[in-house]
């Protein structure tokens, strides 16, 4: 196992190097269009369950895995490089909504081998191209930065190590899957990511492995800060020392909105740029109104400014989104990294360089 995913870790690699690399769309707003129904979730498994189901999304990965693994075959088929799996909320502290948190191993263990067959069979065709598995780590329901009690900003209702727990036992089974790196996304508390850099890093040492590791906040709202309060460049400056494969932002925004934040990370992260808004900003429903056409004009224009080197959709996007995504970066070369001046950068909620 530990050769196979050295040899994808080179492949990915190499082929960061030459293309602007692919990511896929939204596999909620895929699943949301199925329909699904209450007893779907359960599934033959959790017919007994004593909580309602409806929802789990990453539940769906034991319970509908075909439906899961088409999902992954479709963002295939219009495009994509790298899927990323269905674990969003695959972790002890989201799942304990459902009463499910026996089974957090193994929703990311399935998550991952679903994933990993798309991309072997999608590998088949296009051997020349072969495809990628990001295991997808979501930043949880709960946050270590900030107190959910108004009256006491003191309080937290979970640690860094509970967290650093959650985050091994994900990544555990999405590793034993086949992933060939750890997504750890959709951050809006930056201690949580550390938390999760932290646990993902003991693991690779433990095993021996050398997996690329990607970390994509979000920002808010149009303030252009994450929720925890740091600006692009303070955030990533707080994860510089991880050695990540990228850096990167998605979801809340759409691009036009997310632009500038991204060309701010473009113009200071000495490693791959990454990027998946949603599909616009929600409308008076929820939904999002942004088409694959009008979307790909901005992610083209990006990568050709040279902002980016992975591109995806976040909410609202779906394979249509990714397959008009594929034309506008098609033959685009890849964003190069700055050469920056060595100093000492520090962060907060703002970026600290200490200039001579």
């Amino acid at each position: 196992m530990a050769r196979v995913q050295e040899d994808r870790r080179a492949a990915l690699l190499s082929a960061a190097e030459e293309r602007v690399l692919l990511l896929d769309g939204a596999i909620g707003t895929e699943i949301q269009a199925l329909g699904l129904a209450e007893d779907d979730f359960r599934g033959d498994l959790l017919q007994e369950h004593e909580s309602d189901l409806k929802g789990n999304n990453d539940l769906l990965c034991l319970t509908q895995p075909a439906a899961i693994e088409e999902i992954h075959r479709r963002y295939f088929a219009a495009g994509s490089d790298i899927a990323t799996t269905n674990s969003f909320n695959a972790n002890r502290i989201s799942q304990a909504d459902y009463a499910l948190e026996a089974h957090v191993y193994e929703l990311n263990l399935q998550a991952a081998l679903l994933a990993r067959r798309a991309a072997e069979a999608a590998t088949l065709q296009t051997p020349e191209r072969p495809r990628f598995v990001a295991g997808v780590l979501g930043p949880t329901s709960r946050t270590a930065s900030l107190s959910p009690d108004v009256s006491d900003p003191s309080y937290r209702n979970v640690t860094f190590d509970q967290l650093r727990e959650t985050y091994d036992e994900a990544a555990r089974g999405l590793i034993d899957g086949g992933a060939d790196l750890l997504l750890i996304e959709t951050v809006f508390d930056t201690l949580n990511a550390r938390a999760a850099l932290f646990a993902v890093q003991c693991l690779l040492d433990e095993r021996a492995l050398d997996l690329p590791i990607m970390v994509s906040g979000t920002i808010t709202d149009r303030s252009g800060r994450t929720l925890s309060g740091q600006t692009p460049e303070a955030f990533w400056i707080s994860l510089q020392h991880a050695g990540l494969f990228s850096v990167g932002l998605n979801c809340a925004l759409g691009p036009a909105e997310l632009r500038p934040h991204i060309a701010e990370l473009s113009r200071v992260a000495e490693t791959l740029v990454s990027a998946h808004p949603n599909a616009g900003l929600p409308n008076a429903f929820g939904g999002y109104d942004l088409g694959p056409e009008e979307m790909a004009e901005h992610l083209g224009a990006w990568a050709r400014d040279g902002l980016v080197n992975l591109v995806g959709g976040c909410c609202g996007t779906t394979p249509a989104h990714i397959e008009a995504f594929a034309e506008a970066i098609a033959g685009v070369e890849p964003r190069r990294q700055p050469d920056l001046a060595p100093r000492l950068r520090l962060s907060g909620l703002e970026p600290f360089e200490m200039r001579p």
